[in-house]
C-alpha cells in the first residue's frame, strides 16, 4: 500500500492543503493520504497554536468527502514535541511491510530538512515528495544531498498546481472580520465561527 503523509499544524486546514493532497495522490497513484496534525510542533514554539482537538476536528470535516484521505492523530496523541521521524517509525510498526510511505513537503520544508530530528533516517524510511510553495526558492538537491546523503535520489520534485493560501493569512482574516469563504471548506468555516477560533 502506497501511503502519502501530509503533516503540519493545520491551524486551520484549508483548500490549498486539500489540493496538494489530491494532486500528489493522483500523480503518484497513492492508495491513501494521511493528514497528520502536529501535537507540539517543535519548529513553531514562538506562537500560540489552537488546541489539537479543534485542528483535528477541522481536518475531519475537510476530508470527509474524500475516501482516499484519512486523519491520523498519532502526533497529537503522543506527549512531547512532534517529530516526523518518530511518526514514520510508528506507522512502520502499525503497517509493517505492507506500507510504503511518501512524505509530502513544501519546498520551504525540504530546505529546512537538515534541521529536523534524524533527517538521514527519514530519507531512508520514506520517499520524499517536494511540492512548490509560492515565494519560496526551489530546493538545491545537490546541496541538501551533501548534508543528507541519499536525499537527491530519494526525492520526487512534483510540479503541481500551486495555491497561494496560508493558514496564517486565514487566521489574520478571521481576526479582522474578513471573509474566508472559498479559502477553507464550508464546514470548516462554520466550525471556526461556531467555536470562536482566531478572533
Amino acid at each position: 500500500m502506497n501511503i502519502g503523509i501530509l503533516g503540519g499544524t493545520f491551524d486551520p486546514v484549508h483548500i490549498g492543503h486539500l489540493i496538494i493532497a489530491e494532486e500528489v495522490r493522483f500523480c503518484l497513484k497513492l492508495d491513501q493520504v494521511l493528514f497528520i496534525p502536529a501535537g507540539q510542533p517543535w519548529l513553531k514554539t514562538n506562537r500560540v497554536i489552537s488546541e489539537a482537538r479543534h485542528r483535528a476536528a477541522m481536518i475531519r470535516l475537510a476530508i470527509a468527502s474524500n475516501p482516499y484521505f484519512k486523519l491520523s492523530t498519532l502526533e497529537i496523541d503522543r506527549p512531547g514535541p512532534s517529530y516526523m521521524v518518530d511518526t514514520i517509525r510508528t506507522l512502520q510498526v502499525q503497517l509493517g511491510s505492507d506500507g510504503r510511505f511518501f512524505l509530502v513537503t513544501g519546498w520551504d520544508s525540504l530546505n529546512e530538512l537538515p534541521l529536523w530530528k534524524e533527517p538521514n533516517k527519514i530519507v531512508s524510511m520514506c520517499q520524499l515528495v517536494a511540492v512548490p510553495r509560492l515565494n519560496h526558492p526551489k530546493p538545491d538537491l545537490e546541496s541538501l544531498d551533501s548534508t543528507i546523503p541519499g536525499l537527491a535520489r530519494n526525492t520526487i520534485m512534483l510540479d503541481i498546481l500551486t495555491v497561494g493560501i496560508s493558514s496564517s493569512e486565514i487566521r489574520m482574516r478571521v481576526a479582522q472580520g474578513a471573509s474566508i469563504r472559498y479559502l477553507v471548506p464550508q464546514q470548516v468555516e462554520k466550525y471556526i465561527v461556531e467555536n470562536g477560533l482566531y478572533c
